[in-house]
């Protein structure tokens, strides 16, 4: 079903404006407007018939007086539902609903126009994978609620780390996917630095029992040997996959691709070496 903006320009304008005023607040404009509307019509229309002005204009302002509240009540009512409606679909279908983070679809296409604003201008960029350690005992031990409560705790955490203009997302299960315009590879690895620290020091008070995880993190940065944003997905997947393979709770790069292998979506021979910050 279309949305109802797109079938009536205007509308969510108006419902914009209904919402603000409130239902009652809307309808006694609504009334005024018609009120007003119906005696300039009731005194044409008397002029034309050659009738009493005076009494077909106030005839017609009474009769918009007294029915137009109710109907128009009762239509502000729905329009704001329906914009309410409109809202939240609007919401569910860029948010993931556990965390209140981008979802993973909304955060790939914003990154897509970073990226290509990054290839165009120059810019430096970085893409980070974090990932909670073993969060899947931690579920087992606790119980899914508790690793629910404790994941929302992270995404505010890491949301309150970043930067207005930085891109955040939960990008699956436990895993957080960060975007930052205008970083270059040391301040990347600052940035995943401090949310390692600041995520493995975090505790969840869990029916008297502190709960808390590590987190592993792939860091990838824009260079001239990804063809496409895809190839930095790569790159930061490696990256991650690096971390925990050194034993988890760490920062790392993608590891180096030695001459004359290629990694899939990356040059031969051109990548950073891996290690920790």
């Amino acid at each position: 079903m279309s949305e109802p903006s797109r079938d009536f320009p205007g509308l969510r304008r108006l419902a914009a404006q209904a919402l603000r005023l409130g239902p009652w607040g809307a309808a006694a404009v609504l009334t005024v407007c018609v009120a007003a509307l119906a005696t300039v019509l009731g005194a044409a229309v008397a002029a034309a018939l050659g009738g009493p002005v005076a009494v077909a204009a106030a005839s017609a302002a009474i009769c918009a007086l007294v029915l137009t509240p109710p109907v128009g009540v009762y239509l502000v009512r729905l329009l704001v539902k329906l914009e309410a409606a409109r809202r939240q679909l609007a919401l569910q279908a860029t948010h993931d609903e556990l965390t209140g983070l981008a979802n993973r679809r909304h955060f790939v296409a914003a990154v897509e126009r970073e990226w290509s604003r990054c290839q165009r201008y120059g810019t430096e960029g970085a893409l980070l994978l974090v990932d909670a350690d073993h969060f899947g005992a931690l579920n087992d031990s606790h119980g899914r609620a508790c690793g629910d409560a404790l994941l929302r705790q992270m995404a505010r955490t890491v949301a309150q780390t970043l930067r207005p203009a930085d891109l955040v997302a939960r990008f699956g299960g436990e895993q957080f996917a960060v975007f930052l315009p205008h970083t270059d590879p040391l301040g990347a690895l600052d940035v995943a630095e401090r949310l390692r620290v600041q995520l493995a020091d975090l505790r969840l008070d869990w029916q008297g029992v502190a709960v808390g995880t590590s987190v592993s993190i792939g860091v990838a940065v824009i260079d001239d040997a990804q063809w496409s944003l895809d190839a930095l997905l790569q790159d930061a997947e490696r990256a991650l996959q690096a971390a925990k393979e050194a034993g988890r709770n760490c920062v790392r790069t993608p590891p180096v691709v030695p001459v004359g292998l290629s990694a899939p979506g990356s040059s031969v021979g051109d990548r950073r070496a891996a290690g920790p910050v």
